[in-house]
């Protein structure tokens, strides 16, 4: 059986990408970064950089523009809406962006944000009901 290896974001600027994606998720290149791709792995605690657990997030070099209802995104998880709210307000001041989402239902449990080349991501307050 197949699983998830890692998660590909297509970007314009690898560097720019990875250093929004290492300060939002806490996570470190599995090996040097080039122009044109990393893979970003959870940081474990003897600092090596071989990655704990969890799934990897790879950043590709891409010339396609972003999609603004993109079929494919990710949800970071706060356990309520406190971390909700503190995670999107350090996430803006890593230089994310919020979003004018026209898609939210009556009493949403996430938060459309953009990181900085504008690919969309959620906020989720996992104890929403």
């Amino acid at each position: 059986m197949v699983r998830v290896g890692s998660v590909v974001v297509g970007v314009a600027d690898v560097a720019r990408a990875a250093a929004f994606w290492t300060g939002a998720l806490g996570y470190v290149p599995r090996e040097e970064m080039t122009d044109d791709w990393v893979v970003l792995v959870p940081a474990d605690s003897s600092g090596d950089g071989s990655g704990g657990g969890g799934v990897q997030v790879a950043l590709m070099r891409t010339d396609t523009p972003v999609q603004e209802h993109p079929r494919v995104h990710l949800d970071l998880y706060a356990r309520d809406a406190a971390e909700q709210a503190a995670e999107i307000e350090r996430l803006l001041a890593l230089g994310g962006q919020r979003v004018d989402w026209d898609s939210y239902p009556e009493d949403p449990d996430f938060v459309v944000l953009a990181d900085t080349e504008g690919n969309r991501f959620c906020v989720i307050d996992t104890s929403h009901p």
